[in-house]
């Protein structure tokens, strides 16, 4: 067993009490949870500025951008969780657009103390999407941002099913897309990214989401990736 933290609801403030909970352990948390997660935290943006540059570069348009496209109608106070944060980067640029009441749950404990100096007005827990400690329904909107990608393929509806359950309104991702699962090659070893249709796998296994948008983006290296809301 591992010792994880369970957020509850008091008014607005989330509140810490922590627990005992069994989680499930995989090559690929041990991998994103050591040493390579640490270097994954080490090299990519630190800041909104940095992350918008990288997307101009990859896609030819600002993640800030394809936020406000994606997320456009959608109330500022919504409580929302992001599913493997690192450092909380993406909340953060969510923060900057005005949403308030946000959380990330990340493997990697250093990424998560380094989120503390990083992003201090980010609220990052340690734990793992195969092991939500939130109850059903509770948060209006859960995304991933390039972490499906990294789950092996038989665990995937695991963590996705985690996912559904804990949102009571929206699923939002990000994923390296391509039309069949492709198992590919990351700085040099197998075994820790694919691609695939993520849309399609969550429309396929959960009846009760339907598709709200989505837009797949070229990247400049010839792969895609695709951005999608679905509405539970």
């Amino acid at each position: 067993m591992s010792s994880v933290t369970l957020w509850v609801e008091s008014g607005t403030i989330f509140n810490v009490i922590n627990f005992w909970h069994m989680q499930k352990i995989t090559e690929q948390i041990n991998f994103w949870s050591g040493r390579d997660g640490n270097s994954y935290t080490d090299r990519n943006p630190q800041s909104v500025k940095e992350l918008d540059g990288l997307y101009k570069k990859q896609y030819g348009v600002l993640r800030t951008a394809m936020n406000r496209k994606f997320l456009s109608g959608i109330s500022k106070d919504v409580k929302i969780l992001e599913v493997g944060a690192n450092i909380g980067l993406q909340l953060e640029l969510l923060r900057k657009m005005g949403f308030t009441n946000l959380l990330g749950i990340e493997v990697n404990e250093y990424a998560v103390e380094a989120a503390k100096k990083i992003h201090p007005k980010i609220d990052i827990i340690k734990g793992s999407a195969f092991d939500l400690p939130f109850k059903k329904n509770y948060f209006d909107l859960v995304f991933t941002s390039g972490v499906l990608i990294h789950i092996a393929p038989k665990d995937v509806k695991k963590a996705t099913k985690e996912i559904v359950r804990v949102s009571g309104g929206y699923i939002w991702g990000m994923e390296y897309y391509a039309p069949k699962l492709t198992d590919i090659e990351y700085r040099g070893k197998k075994g820790f990214l694919w691609k695939r249709d993520f849309c399609d796998f969550y429309l396929k296994n959960f009846s009760d989401l339907k598709l709200a948008r989505e837009e797949k983006y070229k990247m400049n290296d010839g792969n895609a990736s695709q951005m999608f809301l679905l509405k539970k």
